[in-house]
């Protein structure tokens, strides 16, 4: 019977004769951790820590693989163990038998070393996640026609010896071993084999600006899914946009596994070992990170980035353009280590011509025979580029090595009945490769906005239809691009919950003031109307000056938590609202949560029953024609602000603090979509909203008549009866639920802010959900989980620069005298760059 891991791990230490200590100084794994290992008491192995274990041990290649088929619990661990004998012991100068090498290679095929044991929900989780990033990528490539009519070429050659690790590093070889030749040469179709050569598992892609390195991720991922076979337990290849991930405040482990939960809700489930299922797939080394996007990290992070990659053993995959990499490298003073490295090529002439004809309509061509003959629009540009070598041939041949910039031509001009691509041959229009590239880029928009007939489905038109004004769409759409540029860095992500961060703090204080008082003032007409029998001008009016006073107190809540750097808190939740956490208490929410809305309610509370006793006092006031001034009215207006401060603060405090123990994860079945997480947190707004209008009008009814009682005792009588407490407590309970959700919820500030203010300044569309997924049907947003992203880092930098050229709150710079080493004198901008006139560009 075949050694477990433990039993095999200390027999294979205690042969070469080194402590537990030795082994953890050599490998930097903790002694606690081979203790754990080597008694059994470890049930989830770690791939990466074993290797680095093999590594300490020098184990030779049959001992790796009897620990490999050891871990996978294969049946072959036996055979490989009676291969593994003397005449392979390490000490003893001799090479295994043929027979133990054929063992160990049955070994090897039957415990592949990316197999790592996971049963029950762990596996179930594994394989949801793999049907999931498949029928995304797919998905993708669909939109992004990629196959249509045939992939385009993208090869690549091994990158400079500077920018890759020692052969005997990649191939995890020990002192002495001599490496063997690894071939990385490949294309698009050969990509999964070329990564499966690298014993280590760690590659890097290198490649300029368009060069098909998302493209080629994303082939990366399918291709590794196809050779996954059911149960087999292979890493999940995941795409990862590592632009976000700031490695000075977060660990690459904890950034991963938040990734996860961001773009795959389901997985926010409980492990059989308590930790969700993203972070239980993270550790059990279930996820392939494909780290999409390093160039597009700041650039003062970038040397931490490859410093935290570096402490790792983990298998993962890195794109980035050659020259920040390359900058990385030296700053680390180390490439990614035991990692292949590979550069992308240029697209050839030959390449184009075997795919641009094939995208195009044909055309009747010149009769040279009884036969007919067509071409394409191509034709004559590619026969020209082939005979003809002047400037402007050769700024085309230039721009069109890349996959991006071959696109967007293909887009422009096969796509299009009405441009002939000979115009791209005009040397006093393009008279530089530059110019040529921002003539493609800046027709793209135009081109996939054509005005066509609308597409129908069962449900009618599609909304796209409404937005194929191509001037509206491209000025939206660099308003967005101009949104993601941060003075710090520049985001990738377009999230729905975040448009309305290109208002100003003090506009978005300003319009959940506004909407929080218009819900509280609908509240308080309607329930008058029901049960207080006031004149119809006296109610008008207290509802008029009710929801001011409402609407302050709320805002002044939202001001000091959006201040204090408190924007997660308005990020969409993926909690539902059950009565079955309740028992846990605060047991499932920090106490810190707690009593943070315990603190926010009390100030609300605060604020607004201030607020209410002066609105109650003026209504009254005006509606008696007494001054304001009088000693009864102030009196009066004291009274009432102390009791209706003791009845909303603790009444708002509370109710608030206990949502906390009244949310429980989402059990979601399938990964977000930004249009999915939308209608999900809509409903859980809902929700929310029915739990705190019971709440509330419960708590401030039922406790301001508690308090009254009191207050009575000590102050005298008081005008507080059944039906003021009713009024009011349904009022605020209707009303604040109400403004609480629009103002401290995701999808209110996407309601007040994205859906009400922004369109009717102009600054976007009606239904901006309608028009990012139209973009993105149409290719030009692309989708990451629960987030757009522009389909090419390009494109967003021509639509952000364009919108900043033609916008009137930005001017370009001013210059000075020149210096002596031809330097701007001021040492301002140089030359052609546009920048802010004021503050940071945003108006409103």
């Amino acid at each position: 019977m075949a050694e477990d891991v433990g039993a095999l791990l200390r027999r294979l230490r205690e042969r070469v004769g080194l402590t537990q200590e030795q082994v953890a100084e050599r490998s930097g794994v903790s002694v606690r951790t081979i203790r754990r290992l080597e008694n059994d008491r470890s049930t989830n192995h770690r791939v990466a820590t074993l290797n680095l274990l093999a590594d300490a041990l020098r184990l030779e290649e049959a001992d790796r693989l009897l620990l490999a088929a050891a871990l996978a619990g294969s049946p072959a661990a036996a055979a490989a163990e009676g291969a593994a004998g003397p005449e392979a012991d390490p000490r003893s100068g001799r090479e295994p038998a043929p027979a133990a090498a054929a063992t160990a290679a049955a070994a090897a095929a039957a415990a592949p070393p990316d197999r790592v044991p996971v049963h029950g929900r762990l596996a179930e989780a594994a394989e949801e996640l793999a049907v999931e990033v498949r029928r995304r990528w797919r998905r993708e490539e669909a939109q992004r026609r990629v196959h249509d009519p045939f992939p385009l070429p993208v090869r690549w050659t091994p990158a400079p010896a500077a920018l890759t690790d020692r052969a005997e590093n990649i191939q995890r070889l020990g002192p002495g071993e001599p490496p063997c030749a690894v071939d990385l040469d490949g294309d698009l179709r050969s990509l999964a084999e070329v990564y499966l050569r690298i014993p280590s598992g760690r590659m890097v892609v290198l490649g300029r600006a368009g060069s098909g390195k998302s493209v080629l991720t994303i082939r990366l991922a399918l291709d590794l899914l196809e050779t996954r076979a059911p149960g087999a337990h292979r890493r999940v290849p995941v795409v990862f946009s590592v632009g976000s991930w700031d490695p000075s405040t977060t660990a690459l482990r904890d950034w991963l596994v938040g990734r996860l939960l961001r773009d795959h809700p389901h997985l926010a489930r409980r492990s059989p070992a308590g930790t969700t299922l993203a972070a239980a797939l993270v550790d059990g080394d279930l996820v392939l990170p494909v780290l999409d996007g390093f160039d597009e990290m700041a650039e003062g992070l970038r040397r931490d980035a490859l410093d935290a990659l570096n402490a790792t053993a983990a298998p993962l995959v890195l794109t980035s353009r050659r020259d920040e990499y390359a900058e990385a490298v030296r700053a680390a003073h180390a490439p990614l280590v035991w990692a292949g490295c590979i550069e992308l090529s240029d697209v050839t002439p030959e390449d184009l011509a075997d795919y641009l004809p094939r995208t195009a309509r044909t055309v009747p061509a010149a009769r040279t025979s009884d036969d007919d003959v067509s071409g394409s629009t191509w034709d004559a540009v590619l026969a020209e580029l082939r005979t003809c070598s002047g400037p402007a041939h050769r700024n085309l041949a230039a721009v069109l090595t890349t996959p991006l910039m071959v696109v967007l031509a293909r887009t422009l001009y096969s796509e299009s009945g009405d441009r002939d691509p000979a115009e791209l041959l005009d040397g006093e229009r393009f008279p530089s490769a530059r110019s040529l590239s921002e003539h493609l880029l800046a027709g793209f928009v135009p081109a996939v906005y054509r005005r066509r007939a609308p597409e129908r489905d069962a449900g009618g038109p599609r909304s796209g239809a409404r937005y194929a004004d191509a001037v509206r769409a491209e000025r939206w759409l660099g308003r967005l691009a101009h949104h993601l540029v941060r003075t710090d860095r520049e985001r990738h992500d377009l999230a729905w919950w975040q448009l309305g961060h290109e208002l100003s703090r003090t506009a978005r204080t300003v319009a959940l003031v506004l909407a929080t008082a218009v819900v509280v003032a609908l509240a308080d007409w309607s329930v008058g109307l029901l049960l207080v029998p006031l004149p119809a001008g006296e109610l008008l009016l207290q509802g008029a000056l009710m929801g001011p006073a409402a609407g302050l107190g709320f805002g002044a809540v939202y001001a000091m938590v959006d201040r204090s750097g408190g924007a997660t808190a308005f990020e969409p939740t993926r909690v539902r609202l059950t009565l079955r956490a309740a028992h846990a208490g605060l047991g499932r929410r920090s106490l810190r949560t707690f009593l943070a809305r315990l603190g926010q309610g009390l100030i609300g509370g605060t604020v607004m029953g201030t607020g209410c006793a002066c609105a109650l006092t003026l209504q009254r006031a005006l509606a008696a024609g007494t001054p304001l001034a009088h000693p009864d009215v102030v009196r009066g207006t004291l009274i009432n602000m102390l009791v209706f401060v003791l009845i909303f603060g603790p009444a708002a405090g509370l109710v608030f603090g206990l949502m906390a123990a009244l949310e429980a994860p989402v059990d979601v079945s399938t990964a977000a979509t930004p249009v999915s997480l939308l209608a999900s947190n809509r409903a859980t707004a809902g929700r929310q909203f029915l739990v705190l209008a019971v709440a509330l009008t419960l708590a401030i009814a039922f406790g301001g008549y508690l308090v009254v009682a009191v207050l009575r005792t000590v102050m005298g009588p008081l005008n507080w009866g059944v039906q003021d407490s009713l009024f009011i407590g349904t009022v605020c309970g209707l009303g604040g639920a109400a403004a609480y959700v629009l103002a401290f919820t995701a999808w209110g500030q996407w309601i007040v802010l994205a859906r009400v203010w922004l369109p009717l300044a102009g600054r976007l569309p009606a239904d901006p959900a309608a028009f990012l997924e139209d973009a993105y049907r149409r290719g030009v947003l692309r989708q990451t989980g629960a987030v757009y992203q522009f389909r090419h880092e390009r494109l967003q930098h021509h639509l952000s620069r364009a919108f900043r050229g033609g916008h009137r709150d930005f001017a370009p710079a001013a210059f000075g005298p020149a210096s002596a080493d031809g330097r701007p004198g001021d040492g301002r901008p140089a030359a052609g760059d546009v920048r802010p006139a004021a503050g940071d560009g945003r108006s409103g």
